[in-house]
Formats: C-alpha cells, sequence, structure tokens
C-alpha cells in the first residue's frame, strides 16, 4: 500500500455504505453483533488448520503401527506367547498392535491436548503434551498388564513408550517443516489477523510477525481505539480502520484472529465484552501483554476474584541450572574437539596453503562479567586487516558496535566459505573447554569494556557463546537494536531447553547460509 494510508471510518448508522470524498471515510451499514441465535451465520474455522489436524491424527496412527512392529523385533519367548493366544479367532497380538495401541495412543493425545489449535505448529507445548501423553501410556500398559495379571517384560513395555514417543516426535517435526515452509513460500496455513491498538503498538507487533512467518500469523488490517488528531498522516503497510464493531469488521475482512495490541489497545470492560461476542464465532483473540520479552516459565497467572495477577519471577541466571549447562558445555566441547579434529586439521591445511600467515586468529573479548580474554577463530582475513580497517570505515554497512561489510575486501576467498558454513568459529570450543564460553549465549565483540553501558550490559551476565538468538534469528542482516534485543531475552529467559532449541536451529540456519558475510 502507498505511504499515506487510506483511514476507513466507521459511524453508527443503518443506512446502506457510502463513501465522503472530502474525509476519504467509508461507512458500514450498521454496526452491533446479532445476538440471536438464529442471526448470521458464524465464521468457520481456518480450514488448513482442519486439514493439518487431519494430516496429524493419520501420522500418530502410522507412528503408534511402527511402534508396534519395534515392539514385534524385540518380544522375549515369554512375551511371544502372550501375543499368541487369540480372541474370537483373532491374534491377540493383531487386537493390540492395529488396533488396542493407535486408537489408545489417539484418546491419550487428545486428553492431554496435542491437537490443541493454540499449539500446533510453533513453540514446545506441542511436543510436551506428546511427551506428557506417553508418560500417561506407559502408566496406562503398566496398569493393563497388571490387571490381566500378564507378565511383560521390561523391554516390550520400553519399546512401546519409546517407539511412540520417537516415531510420534518425528512426525509433528516432518508436519512442522511442511507447515513453516507453506507459511514461508506464500503465507498459506496462516492465521489472518487484525491488529487492534494504538498505532505504534500495532505496527510493532506487525513488524515481529513478519519478521517471523513461520509463527503462522498474517496481519490484514489494523483497527485503531481513536481518530487520529486533524491534520496527522497514518503510515502503515496494511489498511487502518476507526470507529468499527470488531467482531463484524473482522468477519468482513476473512480474519479469524483478533490481536488486541498494548494497554491502549482495549478498556477492560471492552475486552471482556469483545471476548463475549467471539463466543461461538470460531475467532481466536489474542492479547499482547504489556511485559515483553519475557516467557516461560517465570510468568505465572495470579487470579485473585476475577482479577488475574500477572507474577513475573526473577531470570535463573544462577544455581544448579547454570551449573549444569556448565558441565554439559564442557564435555561437549571436549567431544566435539575429538571427533571434529580431522575435520578441523583439514581447515588448518587449507589456510596454511591458501594465504601465508598463521592459520589462526586470536582477539581480545569482552565475556562474562567484563572479563577479558582471547578468543579463538581460524583466520579468514588477509593479515593487514587491521591496518585497512580505517580505509573501509566509511562503508560500514552495520548501525552498532560493530563493523560489518557483505563485500569485504580483507577476507580471503578460503575465509568467504569458512564464514559462510561458520566452520571459523569451531576453534572457540577450546574456549568453552576453557569455562570462558558457552555453547549457547550472546556473541563476545570485540570491544571494549567500557562500551557495555545501560540495558547492553545485561550481555555480560551470562557467558559469550558460540551461537546464540542472534545467529539463528539473521546473523549480520540484524539491525544492532534487533541483535541487542535479542541477547537480552536471552538472558532474561535462558534455560538448557531453550539451549537445545537454538543448537537444533543453529543447524539449519548454517546450512542455508543466512545472514553470513
Amino acid at each position: 500500500m502507498s505511504a499515506n494510508t487510506q483511514i476507513l471510518t466507521a459511524v453508527t448508522s443503518q443506512r446502506a455504505p457510502r463513501f465522503d470524498a472530502d474525509l476519504g471515510v467509508i461507512t458500514p451499514p450498521s454496526n452491533g453483533m446479532p445476538r440471536s441465535a438464529f442471526g448470521r451465520p458464524v465464521a468457520p474455522r481456518a480450514a488448513w488448520r482442519r486439514r493439518y489436524v487431519a494430516w496429524l491424527i493419520l501420522l500418530d496412527v502410522l507412528a503408534a503401527l511402527a511402534a508396534s512392529r519395534t515392539v514385534v523385533a524385540l518380544l522375549d519367548e515369554a512375551d511371544a506367547g502372550f501375543w499368541d493366544q487369540r480372541v474370537l479367532g483373532v491374534s491377540s497380538f493383531a487386537l493390540v498392535a492395529n488396533l488396542g495401541v493407535p486408537l489408545g495412543w489417539l484418546l491419550l493425545l487428545v486428553a492431554a491436548g496435542a491437537y490443541d489449535r493454540r499449539v500446533l505448529g510453533h513453540g514446545t507445548d506441542e511436543l510436551k503434551r506428546v511427551a506428557r501423553a506417553d508418560l500417561v501410556m506407559a502408566a496406562t500398559v503398566s496398569f493393563l498388564a497388571l490387571g490381566f495379571k500378564k507378565d511383560l517384560s521390561r523391554a516390550t513395555v520400553a519399546a512401546v513408550i519409546i517407539g511412540l514417543l520417537v516415531y510420534t516426535l518425528l512426525a509433528r517435526f516432518v508436519a512442522r517443516a511442511v507447515l513453516r515452509r507453506l507459511r514461508r513460500v506464500g503465507q498459506r496455513a496462516s492465521q489472518k489477523v487484525l491488529l487492534v491498538g494504538r498505532l505504534p503498538d500495532a505496527l510493532a507487533l506487525h513488524e515481529v510477525v513478519t519478521r517471523n512467518p513461520a509463527a503462522g500469523l498474517r496481519p490484514i488490517a489494523i483497527h485503531l481505539p481513536h481518530h487520529p488528531r486533524p491534520g496527522e498522516r497514518v503510515t502503515a503497510p496494511v489498511p487502518v480502520y476507526v470507529g468499527w464493531d470488531l467482531v463484524p469488521l473482522v468477519q468482513q475482512l476473512g480474519a479469524d484472529t483478533i490481536a488486541v495490541c498494548g494497554p491502549a489497545g482495549l478498556e477492560s470492560y471492552e475486552l471482556r465484552k469483545l471476548a463475549w461476542q467471539l463466543e461461538g464465532t470460531g475467532l481466536d483473540l489474542v492479547v499482547v501483554p504489556q511485559v515483553t520479552d519475557v516467557t516461560g516459565p517465570r510468568i505465572h497467572v495470579r487470579p485473585i476474584e476475577g482479577l488475574p495477577l500477572l507474577n513475573v519471577d526473577e531470570p535463573t541466571i544462577s544455581g544448579l541450572s547454570l551449573l549444569t549447562k556448565s558441565v554439559l558445555d564442557r564435555v561437549t566441547a571436549l567431544i566435539g574437539l575429538v571427533l571434529l579434529s580431522p575435520v578441523l586439521l583439514a581447515i588448518a591445511l587449507a589456510i596454511k596453503f591458501s594465504d601465508p600467515g598463521p592459520v589462526m586468529f586470536r582477539q581480545t573479548r569482552i565475556g562474562h562479567e567484563g572479563r577479558a580474554f582471547k578468543v579463538w577463530k581460524f583466520r579468514t582475513m588477509y593479515t593487514d586487516a587491521e591496518q585497512r580497517l580505517a580505509a573501509l570505515q566509511h562503508r560500514n554497512e552495520s548501525d552498532g558496535l560493530l563493523f560489518k561489510m557483505k563485500d569485504d575486501p580483507r577476507v580471503t576467498p578460503i575465509g568467504r566459505h569458512l564464514r559462510a558454513l561458520s566452520l571459523d568459529e569451531l576453534p572457540q570450543l577450546i574456549n568453552v573447554l576453557r569455562g570462558q564460553m558457552s555453547l549457547v549465549g550472546p556473541r563476545p565483540l570485540p570491544t571494549e569494556d567500557d562500551d557495555y553501558r545501560g540495558d547492553v550490559r545485561r550481555r555480560l551476565l551470562v557467558r559469550p557463546g558460540i551461537t546464540g538468538l542472534w545467529q539463528i534469528s539473521g546473523r549480520s542482516d540484524l539491525t544492532w537494536d534487533d541483535a541487542v534485543r535479542l541477547d537480552l531475552h536471552y538472558v532474561d529467559n535462558w534455560s538448557l531447553a531453550y539451549d537445545l532449541g537454538i543448537l537444533w536451529k543453529t543447524a539449519s540456519v548454517v546450512l542455508a547460509r543466512r545472514g553470513a558475510y
């Protein structure tokens, strides 16, 4: 759309729509949501969601059948005698493996909320619910074996439980990959969202969700709570509405979600009335809290006489979890250095033969609690890179503390390949082994300790990492403000599970070579 977005305004009227050329105003024929049970038909759920759930059910059935087949390969003689029994002319194995296990597994997944539309395709809640269903399955199998006085071996029970979990998670990872691909390519299989709130709040949410299409939210319009001041120009990438009744508007736009942005989006009583209006419409209501960049176990809702209080715990950057992270970092670094030693040797020889000079590059970085240390990297630049930096400062493409150029002439030919795949970072496993760095954390920057002022200094509360949120969210393509925001988000919300998720995503980002230069 053009920079000067047209504002579509509503007033209470029962007449046909009309357009006022002087005001640029479109008036709807009427306002209000029909309260009669025989009123306007409700909006259906997004069709893609039903198809996605149907595919998940099919995949879960196949996972259950695969788990049953795995059991067959692990049966011992005692269990084999039980499976050879026949019920109504059909072997007990055929009944349990082809009917009992898949049906029971689907029922447990439904009971655990693994098909809840709010958790499908993103986050870890869906995977946690699958794991919860698997634990219940373990208890169920054990209870049935005890109830029927059947002495099943531990190997049989373990094969069923582990097989169900592994096959189901693999199937859901594949389904997520396909879903995210659809969202990135054609913006399909996404929720169409009407943003409600002040323009700055709505635009902030618009920027976040459009930068992450895999999240499955696609803003299609903005509704402002108040008319702009006389002479104020409204600039937005989507149409902007003012004064419309939200439920008819979202149905007219073909959206399926209303997102209330910021504290000024709606008054509390208006938000409550909106929730009532959405009953039976098939529309989702999302409220963006005033507390931002705080997620996971730090947030708890404590209701008192109908008033929900949001408890925000302090970040857990100490204690047993931090000790566990440190131990795992060093053990993983040691194993990685041993296993990757042939790769490290091959890279070192390639650098040595391609350009005269040292193989390694060591530079002072600022680490945990402001302590300086020497970071290890494979050399990717010519030996006179530091002397040539001053002449290139005017071509700096970074808006922060770092110098960045996509086509930096100081980078050697082999260095470009090493940077694209982040292979130049592998020697930093030495820093991890020495306790100066972590596998996951904010990147250590070649700056002085005095450069970390204000909020940015919170990056130093944890050990810097080889990879982090910065790396999986755009790397060098991010602005300095975005990079700092992501690093602070990690510091405030880190956990071992969070680290594992970042490590998992790092592989795909590195292979795609996004933002590496």
